[in-house]
């Protein structure tokens, strides 16, 4: 079966009775006459917290604001007449409203919007992340709903990539934190970095993360927040191929704890992008060679 990946950017807002905004997918959507959280696909170099924007404006009619990055999630839909299983890394965003008039998006993605209580939404198809995000139970799709497949991804340019990936800020009870140095031969190489990569078709960012901790470092660990979401848009990265690539990296960053820290070592699984790993100390990390999302995550740092 073909393997599809996507990434959402979705806002949570509510109003002064605690009431969520919900959207209920017009005809065209991938998902007709099921409501979630107002929002959509994010397009190739757009930051996520821009598509929220983006989004609500076209679903819902209402200007807003992003705050801070509430979830981070993925799911799979499979559609098996056209043998296609698309994977969607979904971030859930708390937004504030700034403006506008609430309305249905002309077009038809959402052909009805409103205000829910948890009880109101509860009757209704929800799409799982939205039940889930809701503290609602998490139900299966009806069969018999129809699933129009989801348009293609982005055809030429051929180099055109989008990276979806988890990293985490590792920190053991001594306080010294975890980073990896990126080996020769991919963007960044002989710079430390933090922990992870990119996620698994099927697999969740924080699960991905502790894969990855494992088989860069050798450590387990446990994730205990989520700190951010990072957009970077590199048109002409020299990627592993020796060929320049139109590359827009997507990546959500967690605390990570490590109770029992080991020796960090490399293992083979890591695939060759990791040269090494390491413990270091605040006063040892101020003297590194980092790239710049592990130099903004080690400054927010805190004991």
């Amino acid at each position: 079966m073909e393997q599809w990946r996507r990434v959402g950017a979705f806002g949570v807002l509510r109003d002064g009775q605690g009431r969520v905004l919900l959207a209920r997918g017009g005809p065209r959507c991938p998902y007709p006459g099921v409501w979630q959280l107002p929002g959509g696909g994010v397009e190739h170099a757009e930051h996520p917290a821009d598509a929220v924007v983006r989004e609500f404006a076209e679903e819902t009619g209402l200007t807003v604001a992003v705050g801070r990055l509430a979830d981070a999630v993925a799911d799979v839909s499979v559609h098996p007449p056209d043998g296609v299983a698309v994977h969607t890394d979904r971030l859930i965003f708390e937004v504030e409203a700034r403006g506008g008039r609430l309305r249905p998006e002309e077009a038809g993605g959402s052909d009805e919007v409103g205000w829910f209580s948890a009880e109101e939404a509860a009757a209704r198809p929800l799409m799982p992340f939205t039940a889930e995000l809701l503290g609602l139970p998490v139900s299966p799709l009806p069969a018999d709903l129809p699933r129009p497949l989801p348009s293609a991804p982005a055809g030429p340019p051929a180099d055109r990539r989008v990276r979806f990936a988890a990293y985490g800020l590792v920190t053991d009870p001594d306080d010294r934190v975890l980073l990896t140095m990126i080996a020769d031969g991919y963007p960044g190489a002989g710079r430390w970095h933090l922990p992870g990569g990119g996620t698994d078709h099927g697999e969740q960012p924080a699960a991905g993360l502790l894969r990855e901790l494992v088989e860069e470092a050798g450590q387990l660990g446990r994730v205990v927040d989520l700190l951010a979401v990072d957009s970077r848009h590199t048109p002409a990265a020299l990627g592993p191929e020796g060929r320049p690539l139109d590359w827009h990296g997507i990546r959500v960053i967690y605390r990570v704890r490590v109770d029992v820290p080991t020796e960090a070592v490399v293992t083979e699984l890591a695939g060759g992008s990791t040269a090494r790993a390491g413990w270091f100390t605040r006063d040892q990390v101020a003297g590194l060679s980092m790239t710049d999302v592990a130099v903004r995550a080690t400054r927010r740092r805190v004991s």
